[in-house]
């Protein structure tokens, strides 16, 4: 028997250590930093937004080349290299010697986070007894949410102790977590013997919708996850203290966000549940917009919060609902990491953009997160009423 499923939650600790470290941090650690970054002179504060998007960027590439990594050494060996990865751009950080230096290594780290979502499930789920994948699922992609949490709470306090011991916290962190989980990753399966054009998934108008769904939904969670903390800090003049409370609250609903969304998937059905998500999220950025009461703020941190790592489960129990086999889900899945990654790094710095463009106007950019909620809920209405149609001239042609 395979010792990766005597001892399930060996994979499962390295998976949940990977996305922890690949996106947790190296993607969410950033935002808290951005007061402290601008109030350090580091770089201008048009530049450390940016720098912000960089990651983003980053995402995208690794959200590509993820697979053929995987063909050519194998998923365990470009996991545990694209953890060792970012434990190297924390540490790069710690010396802001230029624009250009930062930028590369937060780059870095954004290809590094890519490479991860797109192999870490593949990886370990093929090697955890089907009883135990849809719990072993959740706790991978809690891994998000501990990090959202993690970056809350620690960076502020190694904030205490300096802006460049907060990067090297940061880095020996990543390290720790790397080499804990470093002989937890299985034995790679071997592939397929199907060709891989036989292996690609259909493009159904289901598929195309989540596929644009996935991609708005991208669009709208990026406003919130650079500049919340920013707004409420600097733009409402409520301290970095306060900042750091709603930066607190958006973790403690990203440690939320994968366990109920899942649930929703279970029990409402992952169309159903997707439409449930996107409401209260346009509900929740319609506080940002309204109200500067930082009680209803921190409800609506809680909530948006939860949608980041709290999607990736409902889109990939969609994918599940609409593609049959395990080599065409991935395939699919792969297509759609590629799509969230398009859009979010295009919202990364059309949102930099736009807050240069803007002289620094928050609510322009919650907007513009309200309206791609909004139009993806509007996409899937379209769908609805697509097939209802097809439905009515199917029965009349009988």
């Amino acid at each position: 028997m395979n010792n990766s499923i005597r001892a399930p939650w060996l994979p499962i600790w390295a998976g949940l250590c990977a996305s922890l470290v690949g996106i947790g941090l190296a993607r969410f650690a950033y935002t808290p930093l951005i007061p402290a970054l601008i109030g350090a002179h580091w770089f201008a504060s048009s530049a450390v937004v940016y720098l912000g998007a960089a990651n983003l960027a980053g995402y995208l590439i690794g959200a590509l080349i993820g697979r053929p990594l995987a063909a050519r050494w194998s998923s365990a060996m470009a996991l545990r290299g694209m953890m060792v990865l970012v434990s190297l751009t924390f540490l790069a950080c710690a010396w802001p010697l230029s624009v250009s230096w930062f930028f590369a290594w937060r780059l870095l780290s954004g290809v590094a986070g890519g490479v991860i979502m797109v192999l870490v499930a593949s990886a370990i789920l093929p090697h955890v007894t089907a009883s135990r994948r849809g719990l072993a699922s959740g706790a991978i992609f809690l891994g998000l949410g501990l990090g959202v949490a993690a970056s809350a709470s620690l960076v502020p306090w190694l904030l205490d102790k300096g802006l460049q011991q907060t990067w090297l916290g940061l880095a020996a962190l990543s390290l720790l977590l790397t080499v804990t989980s470093w002989a937890g990753w299985p034995v790679e399966l071997e592939h397929s013997s199907v060709p891989p054009a036989r292996r690609q998934a259909a493009v159904s108008p289901a598929i195309l919708v989540l596929f644009g769904q996935y991609a708005l939904m991208a669009t709208a969670l990026v406003a919130p996850m650079m500049f919340l903390v920013d707004y409420i800090s600097r733009g409402l003049g409520a301290g970095t203290h306060a900042g750091a409370v709603i930066w607190g609250l958006y973790g403690l609903g990203a440690i939320a966000g994968p366990v109920l969304y899942g649930l929703l998937a279970d029990h409402l059905g992952a169309r159903a549940g997707i439409r449930l998500v996107l409401l209260a999220q346009l509900g929740a950025i319609g506080i940002l917009l309204s109200s500067h009461d930082l009680r209803l703020l921190g409800a609506a941190a809680l909530l948006i919060g939860s949608f980041p790592p709290g999607i990736v489960p409902l889109a990939l129990a969609r994918v599940h609902q609409l593609v049959d086999g395990h080599d065409r889900q991935n395939a699919t899945w792969s297509r759609a990491t590629v799509s969230f990654a398009s859009f979010q790094a295009i919202a990364g710095y059309a949102y930099s953009a736009l807050f240069a463009a803007t002289d620094g106007h928050y609510g322009v950019l919650f907007a513009v997160a309200a309206g791609a909620v909004l139009l993806a809920l509007l996409v899937d209405l379209l769908l609805k009423e697509r097939q209802a149609m097809s439905l009515m001239a199917n029965s009349s042609a009988r």
